[in-house]
């Protein structure tokens, strides 16, 4: 067995919506916590249950006992559970990280989980793994950033871990521990163009009430211009996409940066095509909108959420409907797409 399985809850086939869409992605957190601890020298085997079924993650649990590590999210809450459960029945230690079991850890150690990683996970399970294996899943005092149950059930919140605050010291996604290639080719078929994901950035400072900080806080940490730039020709070279998602909440809150970007892609001579995720209000300048545009930006979503300012204003979001309409309007005169997230209800 290995050190560690990783696994998610997300399957395209129980996606009815997104089978009309056909834009999956990979969970690049799994990915970066598999390249992480394989460097540190743990054997990490990756199930990726996206084009699988359950019937092949349970036929693979029921191979016998580990430890087992499930990313979560809301909306994978109910097949993380039940994978959990299935798991906890068949022997294995079951970890769960990410934004969902993060803010209810209690909720989820009560429905089969044996500890819950809050926080950035590639540090605290390069802990965790030595500590389960030493003293099980009730002697965990003090493995910074966990929470779990004692020997007497009682709930153990430990200390938060501190944040990685050098990006550049990680290493890439491990997208060769899954089909990179068939999502790449899933986007080609559906929409005459391949896509790969990846991020420049972890955190966002903004408080917006409705948001998560549960993994990353309300830090913005960047990576270096030169780290990402490197990640994408290798992506370029090695998957061939025809455009990339950067998944970044807010690709353009540091404008020196993204003017740095653009300048080392020039030097390489790089350019892919790109969607990413705004803040109206991080777009007010058509320098930015232009630097967007020769990067290769063809869409960008905007977090508009409400047309309301009093809407606006209850999420503590820190935009004005205004400034959306004229982010709108700038994008498309330099020829970019708008898209809008929007809540209701």
């Amino acid at each position: 067995m290995p050190d560690l399985l990783l696994t998610h809850g997300y399957f395209l086939s129980e996606d009815e919506k997104e089978r009309e869409i056909m834009k999956p992605y990979p969970t690049l957190g799994l990915l970066y916590l598999s390249s992480y601890l394989r460097q540190k020298g743990f054997d990490v085997e990756m199930f990726d249950t996206t084009f699988a079924d359950r019937g092949e993650l349970f036929a693979r649990l029921a191979e016998g006992p580990g430890v087992l590590g499930i990313y979560t999210n809301l909306m994978t809450r109910r097949p993380a559970i039940e994978i959990a459960a299935f798991a906890r029945d068949h022997g294995w230690t079951v970890v769960l990280g990410g934004p969902e079991s993060a803010n209810y850890p209690e909720e989820y150690l009560a429905h089969g989980a044996s500890v819950i990683v809050t926080g950035e996970g590639e540090e605290t399970m390069a802990e965790l793994l030595p500590a389960l294996a030493q003293g099980g899943p009730h002697r965990l005092h003090g493995v910074a950033g966990t929470v779990f149950r004692d020997e007497t059930g009682a709930v153990v919140h430990n200390p938060e871990r501190t944040q990685i605050a050098d990006l550049d010291s990680l290493p890439w996604p491990d997208r060769e521990q899954i089909d990179q290639a068939r999502y790449v080719d899933v986007w080609r078929t559906h929409h005459g163009m391949g896509s790969v994901n990846l991020i420049t950035a972890r955190g966002c400072p903004y408080k917006c009430r409705w948001c998560s900080h549960a993994v990353f806080g309300f830090t913005h940490r960047r990576r270096s211009v030169a780290d990402v730039a490197g990640e994408l020709e290798r992506i370029r070279d090695r998957w061939q996409p025809d455009q990339v998602w950067y998944a970044d909440d807010v690709f353009t809150i540091n404008h020196r940066w993204l003017f740095e970007y653009s300048a080392e892609l020039k030097r390489r001579g790089l350019r892919l095509p790109f969607e990413t995720i705004s803040r109206a209000d991080r777009m007010m300048r058509d320098e930015v909108l232009e630097t967007l545009a020769e990067l290769g930006c063809y869409r960008i979503w905007i977090g508009s959420e409400s047309g309301s300012q009093r809407i606006l204003d209850a999420m503590e979001r820190g935009v004005t409907a205004e400034q959306v309409q004229w982010a709108t309007h700038a994008a498309q005169r330099h020829g970019i797409q708008v898209g809008m997230f929007l809540m209701w209800g």
